[in-house]
C-alpha cells in the first residue's frame, strides 16, 4: 500500500463536515449521487444545506429547500430577489456555525459563488460542480470565480481548458447522463413505453421545456409545427413528455386536448421518449445533450422575453446555443432561436432532417464519440476530486 493510500486508509474513519447547495432538480440529482459517491470514500461524513427529495434521502440534512432558491430566468428575479437574498444569507450563518470541512455549490451559479466566496474568507474549501457558461455568456464572472473557487468540477472537457487559461483549478469529472446511458436501443425503448409504431410512421418527440414558462412559450410552436408535419405526411406520429403532471396540466390548461394529432403524453420518461423516437424537437439545454447521447437528430428551439433576450444579446460571446454544437466536430445541430423559433422553421427543419439521409452516418459516428468522451463515471470522479482536498490523490 503507498504512502497516499495509507494516508487515505487512516482518514477515511474521520467525521468529515460536507456543506452542499443545490437548487434545481438536476442539481438535486448530481447532488445526491455525489453524496453517495462520497459515502464510499467518507462513510461518516455528513452533509447539511439546500437541495431536494433525492439529497434529503441520501442522508442530507436539508435547511431549505431547492425551490427556495432556484429561479426562472430575470423575469423572475425581481419578485423574488429579496426573498433569495436572506436564505443566502442563512445558510452562510449556519454553515459558518456548523464550520464544514468543505462547501460545495452544485449548479446554480449566481447564489452559490457569492456563498463561495464568503465562506472561503472564513477559511473553508470551496468547489463548484457544474461550470457556469461563463465561456459563453458574461465572461466577467471569471473573476468571482477565481476569487471564490478552490476547484471547479467541469462536465466537458474544454471547460477545464478555459478555466486553465483563467487561473482556476478546474477538473474535468464527465457528464453523469452520459454514465446512464448505454447502446440505445428504439424498439425496446417503445415496447416499455407502450407505443405501437407501425412500419413506415415516423415517431417525433416533442419536449417543449420543463418548466411553466417553458411550456407556455414553446409548446405552442411545437403543437403547430406538428400539425404542419402532419398535415403535409399522416405518417408522423408524435410524443411529449413532461417533466411533471403540474406541467402536463398547465400544458393542457392552456392548449388542450389537442385532439387532432396522433399524439401521445407521458409525464416524466423523457430520456426514454427521446430513446424511443426518430427525431425530436427540444427547448435549449439538457435535452439537446440528451438526444445527442441518444444518438438522435433534433432540432432545438427556444424563446425567452425580450428584457432577457436584450441582456443576453448583449453579453454573449458565443454563435451556438445547444452543447452538442460544442462539442460535435463542426456544430450541425439547426438551432431555432428566439425569432426564429416559428412552427413554420420547425417544420422546414425536421424535413430536412429527414431528407439529409448523406449525414445519417456522420451524425451516429459523432454522437457514439461524443457519449464515450462523457462516460468518466462522473459522480464517482467528483467524490475522488473532493476528496482530493481533504487529503486523498484521485483528481
Amino acid at each position: 500500500m503507498g504512502l497516499r493510500q495509507q494516508a487515505f486508509s487512516m482518514n477515511s474513519d474521520r467525521s468529515v463536515l460536507v456543506g452542499i447547495v443545490a437548487g434545481e432538480l438536476s442539481g438535486d440529482a448530481l447532488g445526491s449521487r455525489f453524496i453517495s459517491e462520497f459515502k464510499t470514500l467518507y462513510p461518516n461524513a455528513c452533509f447539511i444545506g439546500v437541495g431536494g427529495p433525492r439529497m434529503r434521502e441520501a442522508g442530507c440534512q436539508i435547511l431549505y429547500e431547492m425551490g427556495e432558491i432556484g429561479l426562472m430566468g430575470l423575469d423572475d428575479l425581481s419578485a423574488r430577489l429579496i426573498s433569495i437574498l436572506r436564505v443566502r444569507h442563512s445558510v452562510y450563518s449556519k454553515l459558518v456555525s456548523k464550520n464544514p470541512d468543505v462547501f460545495i455549490g452544485v449548479d446554480v451559479p449566481d447564489f452559490n459563488l457569492t456563498l463561495a466566496g464568503r465562506l472561503k474568507k472564513r477559511g473553508i474549501p470551496t468547489v463548484h460542480y457544474v461550470s457556469p457558461t461563463v465561456w459563453a455568456w458574461r465572461e466577467y464572472r471569471i473573476r468571482k470565480i477565481r476569487r471564490a473557487i478552490d476547484r471547479m468540477l467541469v462536465l466537458f472537457p474544454f471547460e477545464a481548458s478555459y478555466y486553465k487559461k483563467h487561473q482556476v483549478p478546474a477538473s474535468f469529472v464527465g457528464h453523469p447522463i452520459a454514465d446512464q446511458i448505454q447502446k440505445p436501443d428504439r424498439e425496446q425503448a417503445r415496447c416499455r413505453l407502450g407505443l405501437d409504431v407501425e412500419e413506415g410512421h415516423c415517431l417525433l418527440a416533442l419536449m417543449p421545456g420543463s418548466r411553466s414558462h417553458e411550456i407556455l412559450r414553446h409548446g405552442k410552436i411545437m403543437i403547430e409545427a406538428a400539425r404542419l408535419l402532419f398535415q403535409s405526411d399522416p405518417n408522423f406520429r408524435f410524443v411529449l413528455p413532461f417533466a411533471s403532471p403540474r406541467m402536463r396540466q398547465v400544458f393542457h390548461d392552456q392548449f388542450g386536448e389537442v385532439a387532432d394529432l396522433p399524439i401521445m403524453f407521458l409525464d416524466g420518461r423523457s430520456r426514454e421518449v427521446l430513446e424511443a423516437s426518430d427525431f425530436a424537437v427540444v427547448a435549449s439545454g439538457t435535452a439537446s445533450l440528451e438526444a445527442a447521447l441518444m444518438e438522435r437528430r433534433h432540432v432545438v428551439v427556444y424563446k425567452v422575453s425580450l428584457v432577457t433576450w436584450v441582456v443576453f444579446s448583449m453579453l454573449r460571446k458565443v454563435d451556438y446555443y445547444s452543447m452538442p454544437n460544442h462539442l460535435l466536430s463542426r456544430p450541425a445541430i439547426p438551432e431555432l432561436i428566439q425569432g426564429r423559433a416559428t412552427a413554420e422553421h420547425i417544420f422546414e427543419a425536421v424535413r430536412k432532417l429527414m431528407n439529409d439521409t448523406e449525414q445519417v452516418k456522420w451524425f451516429e459516428r459523432e454522437f457514439r464519440a461524443l457519449r464515450h468522451q462523457l462516460q468518466t463515471n462522473a459522480s464517482q470522479k467528483a467524490a475522488r476530486c473532493v476528496a482530493d482536498m481533504l487529503g486523498r490523490s484521485g483528481c
